[in-house]
């Protein structure tokens, strides 16, 4: 058998996306040269590797344990040129975290230069909801986490990055606004709110509670940018993380509106579990992180304090 490597890697991703189409969009390649190297592929084996039937493919049994192969194969030609690397003293691996979804607005910035100054470094982020970002955390899925709520009965270590404020909004409407009093002007105003699970929706929960402020209209939405934007669109009322709201403040499509108890003011914390055995990779970004916190915040983030 005489396969490369490219190949490898072609027969993989259309088992992936069981699609030349697709698998040639993945890849920056054309359909025809996607197609070429298939063919190539599939001429060194007398059993099929798949089925085209109509205009679908099928992989078959033999094509996908073919793939788990061809999986091991890239695996272990990405550790000889990682340890390559390393022995150069370079960092190589992946760097691994769980952010909240208004961390997005935050994590980018701490990560930008890390990941210029060490290139060989692979980052992946997945940004859900608390309870999920707990969850990679406890089964150890991941390296670091991104939360402004610490997660209760899980040992854990940590750095504070920056505040996290927490305001009432509502549509721009260009009036004067006095200082609001929840149980007086809420009563009758649809509130918006973050799916179960999400630390904003337990921080609004927390401050409509304690105004005594009865629940006569109420909207659950599953993300921040989907309250934000029925928020715009003059849906109701929500609290909302400030640090999502940039835009939206300077474009005069949400306002503040000053409250009796807000705004809420937490923490962002970068945590890891407490017994967690860190890679190189990982204590060099811990290291980055606490040499450079105020200078980034500095940079990126001093429109902030304004609020």
């Amino acid at each position: 058998m005489d396969f490369t490597f490219h190949q490898l890697k072609v027969f993989l991703k259309v088992v992936e996306k069981t699609s030349v189409t697709r698998a040639a969009e993945e890849l920056h390649l054309t359909q025809p040269a996607i197609s070429i190297q298939l063919k190539k592929f599939q001429d060194q084996f007398e059993i099929p590797l798949f089925e085209v039937i109509g205009r679908k493919i099928f992989i078959t049994d033999f094509g996908h344990e073919t793939a788990k192969a061809c999986q091991r194969i890239i695996w272990e030609v990405n550790e000889i040129k990682n340890h390559t690397l390393a022995y150069k003293g370079f960092l190589v691996g992946q760097l691994k975290l769980s952010v909240v979804s208004t961390g997005k607005y935050v994590m980018p910035y701490f990560l930008s230069d890390f990941c210029s100054l060490h290139p060989q470094v692979d980052l992946k982020m997945d940004v859900t909801n608390k309870s999920q970002v707990v969850q990679a955390l406890e089964k150890n899925t991941v390296d670091f986490a991104l939360v402004s709520v610490l997660p209760q009965n899980m040992k854990v270590d940590r750095i504070e990055l920056m505040q996290n404020k927490l305001f009432l909004t509502r549509k721009f409407t260009g009036d004067e606004i006095g200082v609001l009093k929840p149980q007086k002007s809420l009563k009758d105003v649809p509130l918006i709110y973050r799916e179960e699970g999400s630390a904003t929706r337990q921080a609004m929960e927390r401050f409509i509670a304690d105004q005594n402020v009865s629940k006569h209209k109420s909207i659950e939405l599953t993300s921040n940018e989907a309250v934000k934007q029925s928020v715009v669109a003059g849906l109701g009322y929500s609290v909302l993380p400030l640090i999502g709201l940039k835009n939206e403040l300077t474009d005069k499509d949400i306002e503040i509106v000053p409250s009796t108890g807000l705004p809420i003011i937490t923490q962002w914390n970068l945590i890891w579990l407490q017994d967690k055995k860190l890679s190189p990779i990982s204590k060099a970004f811990l290291g980055y992180i606490q040499e450079n916190k105020g200078e980034i915040i500095s940079k990126n983030f001093s429109w902030y304090e304004k609020y």
